[in-house]
């Protein structure tokens, strides 16, 4: 058996990390310890336990700022965040018969109360299901439909969304809460209580998978704890000695994937994490400057509004170091345009879905960064295949094929969806990801296009399939089609194909509003185009290509 092992260690390429026997990618990154899984470990402890053995964070549990709210200019240091932690987990425990992975759902703008439920809730087996503030009424009972939480916290402005829960919504603006979090008689030991196991769920978070309806993607203790080992212990490795105290800004939201891990990630590092009630780009220039913020994680569209704004010469930010792209494609013009006005910060992308507790690959390094246009190397205990969508075989590295992912950061499933858990998880572990890549000859991986209908408008992603459902419902549209259309700012955009009933005149505003008043802002279709009929297969399935290929070319006169 072990020579089995060292003779497959033998035939991986040191360069692209490819195994020809088995036609698999391995991480080219050293590897990564994990606990060993049979232990009884939560996401919060075990964040604790990095954040009390990091050397650089040897004062992070006293009076280095954890967290602030730049908007008000609220702060929470580390020994004030874990004493609240406590003091919430002591009081969800004391007034709420809740059980070992029960369900919280959590809707809310951005606020220090966020990271405090997420820590206290998950360090008591509870599984955190957090829902972005600005989704309608339908979306969050879809949402509630699939997680089947047992308890809501809400602000006294979002609880009319969710619908009645056996105990009930905790409004997080109410006295009540914040005694929760000032109580004095607890127990010190009171986050090691639950005996969790690294296998639990953690979190659901929400995702439109990889088609169709927002899926409720089921995250366990070790998902989260593989991720953010990784990060950590690749930071031992590449640590520069006079680096400055790591100051995160936070552009994006904490309910998505990538705000949710890297909130994990700061705190098990011992940085100080400054985020906005409401993102406005002056805000976050002013907040630079204030801060000295060091890195940012953004998406593309902010990439380009540094490279366009002339309002950052107003302000200081020579202490930014970093910005980590992601959510959607980076172009190379844009990283090159980007490195000419700012040649001293480094920028560099990486790629994840929700899926994939947010990490798959990212770039690491001033070398790396410099290869504009790649989402990096394989992360660390990860493996990857490039498929033939068409033939299913394993592909060598050079050749474009559908990514398949595997490794402790893939998701449990799908919540209350076994079908669509099926559909993008193999028996052997296997998470097909519906984009088209490749790997180079040096273990880089490009991604070309993306197999799934998807529209990434900024980061977030719009499934076309729930809005042309909407559209469908409006009774003077007989048919109708939604596709991406590029904008330079936001990537893409919902454009709608439509076809009129007989007799109709409905409008192009008409259109917009009709769907506006039903999704959240990013859904919007921003662009509507009438035809006589949608181009479909003989199968009734939408040819999205024409209408890509048609929108892009303009001629309303072909189809």
């Amino acid at each position: 058996m072990a020579e089995a092992a060292a003779n497959h260690h033998r035939s991986i390429d040191p360069k692209t990390g490819f195994c020809p026997q088995t036609r698999t990618f391995h991480s080219l990154r050293p590897h990564v310890p994990l606990p060993p899984p049979s232990l009884s470990l939560s996401l919060p402890q075990y964040a604790l336990s990095l954040l009390r053995t990091s050397s650089s964070s040897a004062d992070s549990d006293g009076d280095t700022d954890f967290i602030i709210d730049a908007t008000i200019g609220h702060r929470l240091s580390y020994s004030q965040f874990i004493a609240q932690i406590r003091s919430l987990a002591h009081s969800v425990r004391k007034n709420y018969s809740l059980s070992q992975n029960d369900v919280a759902f959590i809707l809310s703008p951005p606020s220090l109360h966020v990271p405090l439920l997420y820590f206290a809730l998950m360090s008591l087996g509870i599984v955190v299901s957090p829902a972005n503030p600005l989704g309608s009424e339908s979306e969050i009972a879809h949402q509630v439909q699939l997680s089947k939480p047992v308890i809501a916290f809400a602000t006294s402005k979002t609880s009319s969304k969710i619908p009645s829960l056996k105990f009930g919504t905790v409004l997080l603006d109410s006295s009540e809460f914040l005694s929760f979090l000032t109580q004095s008689d607890v127990d010190n030991d009171v986050l090691n209580r639950a005996q969790v196991s690294q296998h639990d769920a953690a979190a659901i978070l929400y995702s439109s998978g990889t088609t169709g309806r927002v899926k409720g993607v089921i995250l366990s203790h070790l998902n989260l704890i593989a991720l953010i080992a990784g990060y950590y212990h690749l930071r031992q490795l590449y640590r520069e000695e006079e680096a400055p105290h790591p100051v995160p800004f936070f552009t994006v939201p904490l309910f998505h994937v990538f705000g949710f891990f890297m909130l994990a990630r700061a705190f098990a590092m011992g940085e100080t994490v400054v985020f906005t009630k409401r993102f406005e780009f002056e805000g976050m220039l002013r907040a630079i400057e204030k801060y000295k913020i060091t890195y940012m994680p953004v998406s593309p569209p902010l990439v380009l509004a540094f490279i366009k704004s002339d309002l950052t010469n107003k302000y200081d930010l020579s202490s930014l170091l970093l910005l980590g792209s992601g959510g959607a494609p980076l172009g190379k013009e844009v990283a090159e345009r980007f490195k000419e006005k700012f040649p001293t910060v480094e920028l560099v992308q990486g790629y994840g879905l929700t899926e994939t507790t947010g990490g798959a690959t990212r770039v690491i390094g001033p070398e790396e960064a410099a290869r504009y246009g790649t989402v990096g190397r394989l992360s660390e205990n990860m493996e990857a295949k490039i498929v033939d969508p068409v033939t299913g075989e394993a592909l060598p590295p050079g050749q474009r094929g559908e990514l398949w992912l595997r490794g402790p950061i893939v998701m449990k499933g799908y919540v209350g969806d076994e079908k669509a858990t099926a559909e993008t998880l193999d028996s052997e572990g296997w998470l097909k990801t519906g984009d088209i890549c490749y790997f180079d000859s040096e273990g880089f991986v490009y991604i070309v296009d993306r197999l799934k209908e998807l529209i990434k408008y900024k980061a977030y992603q719009v499934p076309p399939a729930e809005l042309e459902h909407l559209l469908h419902s409006h009774p003077e549209i007989a048919d109708a089609a939604v596709i991406p259309y590029p904008d330079e700012e936001a990537g893409q955009i919902p454009m709608a194909y439509v076809v009129r009933n007989p007799g109709s005149s409905i409008t192009e505003a008409q259109v917009m509003d009709f769907i506006a008043r039903q999704v959240a802002p990013y859904k919007k279709i921003r662009r509507v185009a009438f035809i006589n009929s949608i181009p479909k297969s003989p199968a009734g399935k939408i040819l999205r290509r024409e209408l890509v290929n048609h929108s892009v070319s303009g001629g309303l006169s072909k189809l």
